[in-house]
């Protein structure tokens, strides 16, 4: 019972992700296909809008020194037998989704650190399955028998020493990492192993002899701040001594905010077309603050690059609307704001802090403006209620060539 009083949370991580997505689909597609698990392969994508680098490399491909990131023309030199498959995102997806459904019986509380990575905050909750490691192994062997793919499960008080646990030895296991633990199963590591240690740090650290995670947990932190900054340097101490009180984030309601994202079937990098693909969403959650009556008054992007890191950027609206077109210009104004043109994959835009009071204070001088965009709208939805989405669209959707639909997730009616 003494267990129950600690906080306990799991980090679910899935085993070589996107190569093992890749296989399980491939197999469900022809149960005669190879196995890429079983031989050196990667997944490399398109070589043009990938880059031509390795997304993702099966177990075997490891043994030739073949790293994710690298390019694939360097991989092959190494291994020229590599299997190289295109990337399919939206199976990936897909996947990642099915995942999340199994972990959401086990707690409400899930925090999706990436698409192949999720915490889950089990202290409410693990008195209902059982101990924790029986918890762990259960989902472990759901998992793979349900959906086809493995993962490791790291069993920790806090997400630092989860997802440190979770990279305990693979594939397929479930390991705990305990504060008790610490000094014999963490404090041994490489200092590169400590999560949020990169190459820059790690040599700064052995430049002044700190070569394990114990070397670190142990060292001065004015030495550390001297070399690697303050902020950093208290951070990275406290992570090799297992402290973290970051909590697992929880989802905000659906309730909340209405928004709309799409994964795009190549990359984009310019504005033009990224602006046409925020149109796009613009439009449709557009139409769900109107058919619900309700105004927003902050405006978020989200974009996520071919690696899965996620950058957003929001801003406060001086009026509340639910205006298709002012949800465009300010959700254009924030990307030129903090886009720096990496190619994306998926764009995002939500609305939120959401009012139904019925009432939005114009400003004098944008009266008959607002006035006329809220009638053009209504006379737009109005329109598309009767005869479908499809009825009516802008000009700049008519030439064939564009990436995106007029109103991506669309429905063929409104209502």
């Amino acid at each position: 019972m003494e267990q129950l009083k600690k906080r306990i949370i799991f980090h679910i991580d899935v085993n070589s992700a996107f190569l093992s997505w890749e296989a399980v689909f491939r197999l469900s597609q022809d149960k005669k296909a190879l196995d890429l698990r079983d031989v050196p392969s990667a997944v490399g994508g398109d070589r043009a809008s990938r880059h031509g680098i390795v997304l993702a490399k099966s177990t075997p491909a490891k043994k030739y020194g073949i790293t994710t990131g690298e390019p694939l023309a360097q991989a092959l030199k190494k291994c020229p037998d590599l299997i190289v498959v295109p990337s399919r995102f939206e199976v990936y997806h897909d996947f990642s989704q099915r995942l999340l459904q199994i972990l959401e019986e086990y707690t409400p509380d899930i925090e999706k650190f990436s698409i192949d990575e999720a915490f889950l905050d089990m202290t409410s909750t693990i008195h209902l399955f059982g101990e924790p490691v029986t918890v762990a192994d259960q989902i472990r062997e759901r998992v793979k028998k349900e959906l086809g793919f493995t993962v490791n499960v790291g069993i920790a008080p806090n997400k630092l020493l989860a997802k440190m646990a979770s990279d305990f030895e693979k594939p397929d296991r479930c390991h705990t990492l305990w504060t008790e633990e610490i000094p014999q199963k963490m404090w041994p590591l490489p200092v590169r192993d400590l999560f949020f240690v990169g190459a820059s740090a790690e040599k700064k650290m052995q430049s002044i002899g700190i070569h394990t995670i114990r070397d670190l947990a142990h060292c001065d932190l004015q030495i550390l701040k001297f070399h690697l900054g303050d902020k950093y340097a208290a951070q990275i101490l406290c992570y090799a001594n297992g402290i973290d009180e970051d909590p697992v984030a929880k989802r905000e309601p659906v309730s909340k905010g209405y928004g709309n994202s799409i994964t795009l079937s190549r990359d984009v990098s310019d504005y033009d077309t990224a602006f046409q693909v925020l149109l796009s969403l613009c439009e449709t959650v557009g139409i769900r603050l109107r058919k619900d009556n309700v105004l927003c008054s902050c405006v978020c992007v989200e974009l996520k690059d071919w690696d899965f890191h996620v950058h957003s950027h929001q801003m406060t609206l001086d009026i509340p609307t639910d205006s298709t077109t002012l949800l465009y210009q300010n959700s254009c104004k924030l990307l030129r704001e903090f886009w720096d043109l990496t190619p994306v994959r998926l764009i995002g835009v939500r609305a939120s802090q959401i009012s139904d009071d019925g009432f939005t204070q114009l400003s004098l001088f944008d009266t008959r403006k607002s006035q006329k965009l809220e009638q053009m709208d209504r006379a737009i939805d109005r329109i598309r209620q009767k005869y479908g989405v499809d009825s009516i669209k802008r000009a700049s959707f008519l030439n064939q060539e564009a990436l995106v639909e007029h109103a991506a997730g669309k429905k063929k009616h409104l209502s």
